[in-house]
């Protein structure tokens, strides 16, 4: 950790050694380089860098061209924006020539600084436009092995095994070719390509790119994503061939083994255009039809719940080159499927780390069981040799029972993975379509070593850990070594449950409920740029709204659950609280405008299902602690943190309907949040205790935070809150919606010392007792019960205080994107330094403080084009400092 940052340090040193100021780091719709944009007007975004301190944009240029060659000469035949005399660096919307599907676009930034000094150019950058329209298909039709029955569609999914008539249902899973041929010099060659569930596609024998499960999750019945990837380096002149496997995913769940749902909206699909481009300015399509060919794959089974089976006897060498002999296989089926097709934007799901065992233990003579030390998302990958038809069987597990088998009580058993030798030497396989939660693996049928039993040996074992592959971007190290690792574990349940949607668990469930996206939305931005995921979350909620304005629990929704587990306000105001939320990190005025519609019609249904403004449904403070076993919230009664979070939604809608120019909506809404705060105090307040329904942590937090209470006795209730934690010997109650609130009201009241003494202890539940207890990951209750899942996201909201309270790095009120900086330090307890990185849209933020006797000590790095106010903790004789860009050291005294 400490790498890193020295490693941080050095590289913005290194940045700044040249004093003029520059463009760098340009991104188009959040990322860089993107290949599939489909915006129009796409959002265009860098960050400044310079060796002068305050260092300021005052005008910015944007050339645009089709040609990179025009750029060098300064030209932009798709757009100039001549001088524009702003200090806007991030979402500012393409305004050129219409752009073209499938079409690459050059552009690059000329800027000047405060005093009007011209900058050398950024280096350009570029992106590619997806298929804006139905007809930039060019014919592509959907196509299949098998085509489900509409009898055989289950849509919404069952909760559950679902009806015993169903059986097992058969498993389709094909194997897909076309061959062509190319006779000229290639200039760019593009696919466009949807696979469902997921697929994987190779052009003339080598996988094309290295995503894991694309494409994203959807709402299959509205639409489903394609890819795009350039393929020009695979190609050859002469014979091609280009090759896709397909998996089930959520597309179809096969009724065997465990599956938290069973459904299906068909069998396995595709849908394929390859755009040829040649030097000579000519092009030709090769698309998806009934010319296609198809086999059965080597995957006899693949469920995203029950695991994955392959027999290597299957296995057709070459399927995928263009010297194939594809005599024996059938033609494509041409079928249907979803009704649009939207470019994956979001970054995909990639294998991002591996992990050897730690140790390895026979359990019996044909069983061993390896621990791989980290409790995290992803697969297994073998090596083995053995006999044709020697057929192993992998179990993957998040905890070892007392007799030391893989234990999968809590997390959906079976789940296994499969593999039937063809015994030919070293074999290496690894699953393609599924993944699972775990640290340890057994393995059945085989042993590690060599033996006299003919059992097939495994030559190595590892474990690959999958994940949306947004840049991690935040980093936090202090004296406090408990706190280290509290860190470590949540940014593993982060990881673990950030694929294309912010999953509960990487096992068990693997749906997006939504209540996480925003109480733990600023613990992950802090430490990875989700910008592109949080437009494809948002999308996801607006279509899982139903026609009478719920936004459900979970999006995608692929089943629908019952009573507050498929309607409870915390987590249906995700579409509200979540979006305004990615508004404030990224800037995104066009996601506000596009998700406007859904938040409004979400507070109408609200308010349809409320009695006197209040909301005495849901799931409340979901896994609080109390006398009884986790659920249900049991210290706050219903309606508390409902009905606060729904006045809370109405606050944002005053904002967001003001930024938008909407402004008979801001009085509207306005008036009716006034409604709700007065009925919520008459319902819950108690004026002669200043107290809050039952006075739990979560009930006077909520209401601290959102603002419900009136000044008058805003103290009271603060010190209500700090009197019943104390009380309690430091031990927090809060649950899955309530202790983010109690740590953001103690934070903003200046009481980070007792956030420090909440956290800092092993001995009651919290994240020292997971640790504790060997933890390696979040786990979803607070005493991290074996019974529960050990790896789930919710819970982590100690993240967010790290970097904007232990570290104090915040923004103003009413910045958006980090423009306005504080950084406000809580140095507490017995600790004698931290330090935290964000790399911001803006750029690099650092803060270090370190105490030494009664000597503060902070230094900072703040980016160019941002100002920042550093302000000292109560006690030293330092007032607050205002300054621009650059690094600074700033030390004060107690008095």
């Amino acid at each position: 950790m400490k790498k890193w940052f020295v490693l941080g340090w050095l590289l913005w040193i290194g940045l700044w050694g040249n004093a003029q100021l520059k463009a760098v780091y340009l991104r188009c719709e959040y990322l860089q380089n993107p290949l599939g944009v489909e915006d129009p007007h796409p959002r265009l975004s860098w960050e400044l860098n310079s060796g002068q301190k305050n260092a300021r944009q005052s005008a910015y240029r944007i050339l645009v061209a089709d040609d990179p060659e025009l750029l060098k000469k300064d030209l932009g035949n798709a757009w100039d924006s001549r001088k524009v005399l702003s200090d806007a660096s991030i979402q500012i919307r393409y305004a050129g020539k219409p752009l073209v599907s499938g079409k690459k676009y050059y552009w690059k930034v000329m800027t000047w600084d405060a005093n009007g000094r011209a900058a050398s150019s950024s280096e350009s950058a570029q992106w590619q436009m997806g298929l804006l329209n139905n007809t930039d298909w060019s014919g592509a039709q959907w196509i299949a092995r098998d085509v489900l029955p509409d009898s055989g569609i289950i849509v919404p999914f069952a909760h559950g095994n679902g009806k015993k008539e169903w059986g097992k249902r058969p498993d389709v899973l094909p194997l897909l070719r076309k061959r062509f041929t190319i006779t000229k010099p290639v200039k760019q060659a593009t696919a466009f390509v949807s696979g469902l569930g997921h697929f994987e596609m190779y052009v003339n024998g080598n996988k094309t790119g290295d995503h894991f499960l694309d494409p994203g999750w959807t709402q299959y019945t509205k639409h489903a994503q394609y890819v795009t990837f350039d393929i020009t380096t695979q190609l050859q002149n002469g014979s091609n061939a280009v090759g896709v496997m397909l998996g089930n995913g959520f597309y179809y769940i096969p009724g065997e083994r465990y599956r938290k749902l069973t459904g299906a909206y068909g069998f396995p699909k595709m849908i394929a255009k390859l755009w040829i481009e040649y030097k000579d300015g000519s092009a030709d399509m090769v698309v998806s039809d009934q010319s296609w060919k198809t086999a059965e794959s080597p995957i006899c089974f693949s469920s995203i719940y029950g695991g994955e089976d392959y027999d290597a006897n299957l296995e057709q060498t070459g399927w995928n080159r263009p010297q194939f002999n594809d005599a024996g296989w059938t033609a494509a089926l041409v079928t249907s499927g979803p009704p649009q097709l939207q470019a994956q934007l979001a970054e995909p799901v990639r294998v991002l780390q591996t992990f050897n065992p730690v140790s390895k233990k026979m359990i019996a003579k044909d069983t061993c069981v390896y621990d791989l030390g980290q409790n995290f998302s992803g697969i297994p990958a073998i090596k083995i040799t053995g006999k044709k038809g020697d057929t192993i069987r992998l179990r993957p597990a998040e905890l070892i029972s007392e007799n030391g088998t893989a234990n999968q009580k809590a997390t959906g058993s079976p789940h296994i993975y499969t593999y039937v030798l063809k015994g030919d030497g070293v074999e290496e396989w690894q699953p393609r379509f599924t993944y699972y939660g775990f640290r340890y693996v057994q393995v059945e049928g085989a042993t590690p070593e060599e033996n006299t039993s003919g059992l097939p040996v495994i030559k190595e074992l590892k474990g690959l850990h999958i994940r949306n592959s947004a840049p991690e971007i935040g980093a936090f190290n202090s004296s406090n070594e408990l706190f280290n690792k509290t860190s470590d574990l949540i940014r593993w349940a982060i990881r673990s449950n950030m694929v294309s949607v912010f999953t509960d668990c990487p096992h068990r469930e693997k749906l997006g409920w939504l209540e996480e996206t925003h109480l733990m939305g600023s613990s992950v931005q802090y430490n990875y740029d989700i910008a592109a995921l949080c437009k494809k979350v948002v999308r996801d909620m607006i279509n899982a709204q139903t026609e009478d304005g719920l936004i459900p629990d979970i999006a995608p929704e692929y089943v629908h659950f019952d009573g507050g587990f498929r309607d409870s306000p915390e987590w249906g105001s995700a579409g509200i609280i979540f979006t305004w939320y990615a508004f404030q990190w990224y800037g995104d005025t066009a996601l506000l405008k596009e998700a406007y519609p859904m938040m409004k019609k979400y507070v109408s249904y609200l308010k349809a299902k409320s009695k006197n403004h209040i909301l005495e449904f849901g799931l409340s403070d979901w896994y609080d602690i109390g006398p009884e076993h986790p659920g249900v919230s049991q210290l706050t009664p219903m309606g508390v943190t409902a009905t606060a979070t729904y006045y809370y939604n109405l606050t944002i809608l005053s904002k967001v309907a003001a930024l938008l120019g909407i402004n008979t909506d801001v009085p509207f809404f306005d008036n009716w949040a006034k409604e709700v705060k007065t009925a919520f105090n008459e319902k819950f307040f108690n004026r002669q205790t200043n107290q809050y329904a039952t006075g739990s942590q979560a009930a006077n937090a909520m209401a601290l935070y959102m603002n419900l209470v009136e000044p008058e006795h805003r103290e009271a209730v603060v010190q209500n809150l700090v009197k019943d934690i104390r009380g309690r010997n430091n031990a927090l109650t809060g649950g899955d919606v309530g202790y983010r609130y109690v740590l953001r009201a103690l934070e903003d009241a200046g009481y980070s010392d007792v956030i420090y003494d909440m956290n800092n202890r092993s001995d009651v539940p919290g994240y020292g007792y997971q640790l504790a207890h060997g933890a390696t990951a979040l786990t979803e209750s607070w005493a991290a019960l074996s019974s529960v899942s050990n790896n789930h996201f919710m819970l982590g909201h100690l993240m967010e205080w790290f970097y904007s309270g232990l570290c104090g790095i915040r923004q103003a009120e009413g910045s958006v994107g980090f423009k306005d900086i504080e950084i406000r330090p809580h140095p507490v307890g017995a600790m004698d330094h931290a330090e935290a990185s964000y790399h911001s849209v803006r750029g690099l933020i650092n803060v270090r403080w370190q105490k030494q006797g009664d000597q503060l000590t902070i230094d900072v790095v703040i980016p160019a084009n941002t100002t920042a106010t550093v302000y000292f903790p109560q006690g030293y004789d330092k007032a607050p400092v205002k300054t621009g860009s650059g690094s600074y050291r700033f030390t004060a005294k107690k008095k």
